[in-house]
């Protein structure tokens, strides 16, 4: 069993004893830290909810409700919905905050709460910080007598008030979509995205959609982090029924990766990067990603004559170095898009609408628009974490012997050499150590993260 606590939120496996999993004693003991620390805040009483569609999220979402009524909160259920949606709600409602119920790419054993404040945004490491300590402290939570608990209601309207927000956009056009006449398939892991991709691409004009594991009920198929290993039936189904495109979303659809017309990996790392190119083309702005993404949004971004920066991984510090340097798109390399004018957070159906626009006003096959772009390519690996691995210690004797290359350690260490670069880091949503390598190309990324992965054995088991 597994509990992890991080800026992604409370995460765990269901099932184990108290404190060893996601039980139901940690769901109401972590809601109800969180319900109190956004009481103390003083933003009012109102919390937007919304899940994913994994098996246990009925079950905790009952928890959580009832939770946060007995601190007198009332409580507004989107339902089943997408972590995007759900950030836009609680602004959209003026709430004090939300909960997402959703771990996001892992395995159907797990589930998560992700914490949202009165932006709609993920809560910051301090804020975090603050609501573990609340967790761990019972006798400072209050519940509310009888004639003051909180209420209930559903809404049900909260994916089309997001699909409309995203068609508002200037740089959304249903015109252009709609004219190239477009044949998709989709893999949407049989959760929410079975529900807002279809209905997002029937707003946007698409009318030859193909489903794959479009039934919201949980039962992933394949293990839901969309990496191409994963992909092989979407890849077949592309090329079986001639699509243009196919689209892959994770369970809470905040990541987006795409397939080529031939049944190859657009590369979920290229996602980001031709958004960026198309919203850079119409409105020149700085741009952020993480340690872990590609170079080519640098390389993209600085065609553009504009500026990229590279934040520690995690949506919540991508978003705050996107403040600092007024970045207009930025996001992470795992197919997140974050686009500051429609909300901070990575939205999946806001990045398809984004990149059919620029498939359809540039002319091109995917294959085409991919060749455009800087050829790199990233080998991603992990390493499980036991209670003999000192990762601190390993990282620094790794840091040691690369002394005589560019090191950075705002997150982890990543080195850069001449025309590649590998990342090491502890995960905020798995125990494991993330090895990710990026190369001219896939072989040379895969060596170069061998290589690496060979010294972390050797220095761990001295």
């Amino acid at each position: 069993m597994t509990l992890i606590k991080s800026i992604s939120g409370i995460r765990g496996t269901i099932g184990g004893k108290p404190g060893d999993g996601l039980s139901p004693l940690d769901v109401v003991k972590f809601t109800a830290a969180f319900g109190s620390w956004l009481k103390k805040r003083g933003g009012g009483k109102t919390i937007v909810i919304g899940r994913d569609a994994r098996i246990s999220g009925e079950m905790v979402n009952r928890l959580v409700v009832g939770t946060l009524q007995g601190l007198g909160m009332d409580v507004v259920d989107v339902g089943l919905s997408t972590t995007p949606t759900v950030e836009m709600m609680v602004p959209e409602l003026k709430a004090a905050g939300g909960i997402i119920l959703t771990a996001s790419h892992n395995p159907k054993q797990w589930n998560a709460l992700k914490l949202l404040n009165e932006k709609g945004e993920f809560i910051d490491a301090k804020d975090g910080a603050e609501v573990l300590a609340l967790a761990e402290s019972p006798d400072q939570l209050q519940f509310e007598e009888v004639d003051a608990l909180g209420s209930y209601t559903q809404r049900t309207d909260a994916m089309d008030f997001h699909i409309q927000q995203i068609l508002e956009l200037p740089l959304v056009d249903v015109e252009a979509i709609r004219a190239r006449g477009f044949t998709v398939a989709i893999d949407c892991v049989n959760s929410t995205g079975g529900i807002a991709v279809p209905k997002l691409l029937k707003e946007l004009g698409v009318m030859q959609v193909h489903q794959l594991y479009c039934e919201p009920n949980g039962n992933f198929p394949h293990n839901p982090e969309p990496l191409p290993e994963h992909l092989t039936e979407i890849s077949d189904l592309v090329k079986e029924v001639g699509a243009d495109l196919g689209i892959v979303v994770d369970p809470d659809v905040d990541r987006l990766a795409l397939v080529n017309e031939d049944g190859s990996m657009f590369g979920e790392e290229y996602t980001l990067v031709a958004v960026a190119d198309y919203v850079l083309t119409h409105t020149p702005g700085n741009t952020v990603s993480n340690l872990s993404s590609t170079r080519a949004l640098r390389d993209v971004t600085e065609k553009h004559g504009q500026r990229y920066v590279a934040s520690a991984v995690g949506e919540v510090n991508v978003v705050t170095e996107m403040r600092r340097i007024n970045a207009v798109i930025g996001g992470e390399g795992n197919g997140g898009i974050i686009y500051p004018t429609l909300h901070a957070g990575r939205d999946a159906l806001l990045g398809i609408a984004f990149f059919l626009t620029h498939l359809a006003k540039s002319g091109q096959k995917m294959t085409e628009m991919r060749a455009s772009y800087p050829p790199y390519f990233i080998s991603k690996n992990k390493i499980e974490l036991t209670p003999a691995i000192d990762v601190d210690d390993v990282l620094e004797k790794v840091k040691a012997a690369h002394a005589d290359y560019e090191i950075n350690t705002a997150d982890g260490v990543r080195i850069d050499f001449a025309d590649s670069w590998v990342h090491l880091r502890k995960s905020n949503t798995e125990p494991i150590i993330r090895i990710y390598a990026e190369a001219p190309s896939l072989k040379a990324a895969d060596t170069l993260a061998q290589q690496i992965i060979k010294l972390i054995e050797e220095l761990a088991h001295g």
